[in-house]
């Protein structure tokens, strides 16, 4: 006998029509480089007023022993206990526009019946968009534009977004099948990756998350503040300048990583991609590894945090 998807969850007495509402997910546990998709989750829930209207039962969706929560003891005493939590806020937009964020760790089990569950709230409360971010490493300099791959059920979704062209299998996500059930409900589900300088991939990265909020933004037509990720970003980009400043050997890291990309950028609208020209330089994964030793190196063998 199947098990009700209903039963995952409870919802809230008090919710508001919400009748063409957008519901944004983000997941903990899932790759998420540079905390893109972390960062625009706190920044969504620091500039707006929220509450919960639903609540996931993490008991049977979270295995607590491969993510053990944390708890505190101090001297002859437990003295809290961070539970788990996987909700469904209720936020405004900047404009007073009603919107949801759905975040709290991914889950270990009940994929499909959590997809049916979200499918549920999607239906009853007549969500009209569902769509996802997180960060993606990629074999760029941090002093080139960085994009953002993005993705749906429906082309026109997309928007102008420029896809990857090509074609791959890659380890399972729930955001990555919430967004491949949705498409065979019928339903409209989109998302999105920043890209984030596989170097920095283990940082804290605001610049990644703030085109990750823009990119968010301009699908659901949601006015989300942007201050204090542009703030943070300004801040970490400063951090970066003066550490490849202080050093000739991460220098001359990014100007290799900045003539591989410019080579590619080059060639990326003709025939051939000068193989023979790229073929002699560091792949991005060496220069990567070279740049972080160093920043390990100055840090205490520890990476940067921005």
């Amino acid at each position: 006998m199947a098990l009700d998807p209903e039963d995952l969850y409870e919802v809230d007495s008090d919710v508001p029509d919400l009748g063409g509402a957008v519901l944004l997910h983000y997941f903990d546990g899932f790759m998420d480089a540079g905390s893109a998709g972390k960062l625009v989750a706190e920044q969504l829930l620091n500039s707006s007023e929220h509450r919960v209207i639903a609540r996931f039962d993490v008991d049977r969706l979270i295995d607590y022993r491969s993510r053990r929560p944390a708890m505190t003891y101090s001297i002859d005493h437990w003295e809290d206990y961070d539970a788990p939590e996987l909700v469904v806020h209720l936020l405004h937009d900047a404009d007073g526009v009603p919107f949801l964020l759905l975040t709290g760790p991914e889950p270990d089990h009940d994929w499909e019946r959590f997809c049916a569950a979200v499918r549920g709230l999607v239906e009853r409360w007549d969500v009209r968009l569902t769509t996802g971010f997180h960060g993606i490493p990629m074999g760029a300099p941090h002093t080139r534009p960085l994009g953002v791959t993005a993705h749906a059920t429906r082309n026109e979704l997309v928007g102008e977004h420029r896809p990857l062209p090509n074609r791959m299998q890659v380890p399972g996500s729930i955001a990555g099948l919430l967004e491949f059930r949705f498409g065979e409900w019928g339903h409209d589900a989109s998302g999105f990756a920043a890209h984030v300088p596989h170097y920095l991939a283990d940082s804290t990265y605001p610049s990644a998350a703030l085109n990750l909020l823009g990119a968010v933004a301009a699908a659901t037509g949601l006015n989300l503040p942007d201050g204090e990720l542009r703030e943070a970003s300004h801040e970490a980009e400063a951090e970066i300048a003066r550490q490849v400043a202080g050093s000739e050997k991460v220098a001359d890291v990014v100007r290799a990583l900045e003539q591989q990309y410019d080579t590619f950028m080059e060639a990326s609208g003709k025939e051939s991609l000068l193989a023979e020209s790229v073929e002699h330089m560091p792949t991005a994964e060496e220069l990567g590894n070279q740049f972080e030793r160093f920043l390990a190196e100055q840090n205490g063998g520890d990476s940067p945090e921005r």
